[in-house]
């Protein structure tokens, strides 16, 4: 599977279509003009942290993603003839065969399945590249992530330590 022509459409439960695709280095717009619609408290979920821009070194990273040992996946919807980001999802080899795995979902787009979407074309794409195990930390309170983790249908193990849920997902 070549990861970064991977591409898939899907109609949304609201009925909203939707494209998930490979991050191109030219999608840097999009994905600051995403990020500037977010909540404070989606950032923090991500992040960890507040933070008001997207650093330069994230942008540098975002652009040079080689779909082997980075997958940026960004999940677009059209309006007003134009393409618009509203999820992201993406994975980084820890390892021969592990990841850690991340999302960031627009809130005007939460609970319509779209972060499962997105980690099942990740796990796809990472099985297809010898990845057994995605590795995730997820804060305690962010309930809804922890429920895509645990309705993945992957097996799942998880431990908190630090204030953090430590998540590991066997892909095999």
């Amino acid at each position: 599977m070549d990861a970064s022509d991977h591409r898939v459409r899907e109609t949304l439960r609201n009925g909203l279509d939707i494209c998930i695709r490979p991050a191109r280095p030219d999608d840097s717009d999009l994905l600051i003009e995403a990020f500037h619609k977010l909540d404070p408290e989606s950032i923090y979920m991500r992040y960890f942290g507040s933070k008001k821009e997207i650093s330069a070194a994230e942008l540098k990273r975002f652009r040079e993603a080689d779909f082997n040992n980075r997958v940026i996946l960004i999940c677009t919807v059209q309006q007003e003839g134009r393409e618009i980001a509203i999820a992201s999802g993406t994975y980084a080899r820890v390892g021969a065969a592990a990841a850690e795995v991340a999302f960031l979902v627009e809130e005007d787009y939460h609970r319509l399945g779209i972060a499962r979407r997105l980690l099942t074309q990740l796990g796809k794409i990472a099985t297809d590249a010898g990845i057994r195990t995605f590795l995730a930390e997820v804060l305690p309170h962010n309930t809804a992530m922890l429920g895509v983790f645990g309705r993945c249908g992957w097996p799942m193990t998880t431990h908190t330590a630090d204030g953090t849920t430590h998540i590991t997902l066997d892909l095999a």
